[in-house]
């Protein structure tokens, strides 16, 4: 298989920003990750991305430029970004383009998100019922969790606690003040067991990243990173997904975030023990908590003594989220993806700064999970 690398990586700032369309985010996004790769528009031979309701990726070359190359826009929930990557990684190990551009966007209003049920191939009634509420199927899943595997709320709160903390060393990070636990376990309940600061919140931004052949990476003046493997998977039979918090069939629900990690881990020859940063998808903390299983790197329940231990600190054995993740971003969703791969980058190339991981990481993993049932992975290496 050819390899592909990443040669550029941009981002905008996250959080609200009056005044700034998302479309505006992804053009700085683009322009960034172009200028990391030494490279302008026109030398772009091929591109994917999408927003969820920001409008139309494509349409982003009425500023950048009117090069007339193939622009294919992706809409695919949280895993939009992820899934432009996949796009773009896939047309340069065909052949058909040398360099590759993939981008994610939205600016998403205050409160919480509201999908309709017919555009989730649901009925209104399921919508009628509540169903549709995000956060609820959240605290369904981690209540569900804690029951089995002996979770605490003090460790939620530990972990929410630790987004924030590294979000204030994010310069582009939205939430950039560190709160303790103590004041994230007593704030307003939202769905049990899960309080108002152990969410991320809808938000706003911009995140681009430029692939390349191995030749054309050879040739620029840049520090490549290398993509060993990208996956994309769907839920299956039995699973128990965002708009579906229902155990179907017998025993143990599955998990498409374990069928998408799986994959890419074996595409790539390593495995979760190798990973030395990675992100993962904390749409609240008890989401990064569970992640951490599914996506094979603890087992089930070990991860109350890995938080009481500091193993996912930045200075510890496996750092999570060290940007601060969607809890002190926010999740404009056509980004979030691709902000995970940008901080990963910045991490494998030792451009991180005050949360830097120490002893120069040079294996990262990436994970995005989002409604209906889907998860994108990546793992990259320099």
């Amino acid at each position: 298989m050819s390899t592909v690398s990443i040669v550029g990586a941009g981002l905008s700032k996250f959080g609200r920003q009056p005044g700034v369309s998302g479309r505006a985010m992804a053009v700085h996004a683009i322009r960034a990750a172009l200028a990391d790769a030494g490279l302008t528009w026109p030398d772009v031979q091929v591109a994917f991305g999408g927003s969820d309701g920001s409008g139309l990726a494509d349409t982003l070359v009425g500023d950048l430029g009117l090069t007339g190359i193939p622009f294919t826009n992706v809409k695919n929930g949280c895993a939009t970004g992820g899934s432009a990557l996949v796009a773009a990684v896939n047309a340069i190990r065909s052949g058909a383009a040398e360099i590759a551009l993939a981008v994610g966007f939205d600016k998403h209003p205050r409160g919480a998100f509201d999908p309709r049920p017919e555009d989730w191939g649901l009925p209104a009634g399921y919508g009628e019922a509540g169903l549709m509420v995000t956060t609820q199927f959240f605290g369904i899943k981690i209540a569900r969790y804690q029951q089995r595997y002996g979770i605490t709320a003090r460790t939620l709160a530990e972990v929410a606690a630790k987004a924030y903390r590294n979000g204030a060393l994010n310069p582009n990070a939205w939430r950039r003040e560190a709160i303790d636990a103590d004041t994230i376990a007593a704030s307003e309940l939202v769905n049990d067991p899960l309080t108002r600061f152990m969410f991320c919140s809808p938000g706003e931004g911009g995140a681009a990243v430029v692939v390349a052949s191995e030749a054309v990476a050879r040739r620029l003046a840049v520090r490549p990173v290398r993509i060993r493997a990208v996956a994309t998977r769907t839920r299956g039979f039995g699973s128990f997904e965002v708009f579906s918090p229902a155990v179907q069939g017998t025993g143990e629900p599955s998990s498409v975030s374990t069928d998408a990690a799986r994959a890419v881990f074996e595409a790539a020859g390593v495995g979760p023990e190798d990973i030395e940063v990675a992100q993962l998808q904390d749409t609240e903390s008890g989401a990064e908590i569970m992640h951490l299983a599914e996506c094979g790197f603890c087992e089930h329940g070990e991860q109350e003594k890995w938080i009481a231990e500091g193993v996912t600190e930045i200075g510890g054995r496996l750092p999570v989220n060290t940007d601060g993740g969607c809890i002190a971003n926010g999740e404009p969703i056509g980004a979030s993806g691709l902000r995970q791969v940008h901080e990963v980058v910045t991490q494998l190339r030792g451009a991180a700064g005050a949360r830097q991981v120490p002893g120069d990481p040079r294996l990262g993993f990436t994970h995005v999970y989002g409604a209906p049932g889907l998860s994108a992975c990546t793992v990259l290496s320099v």
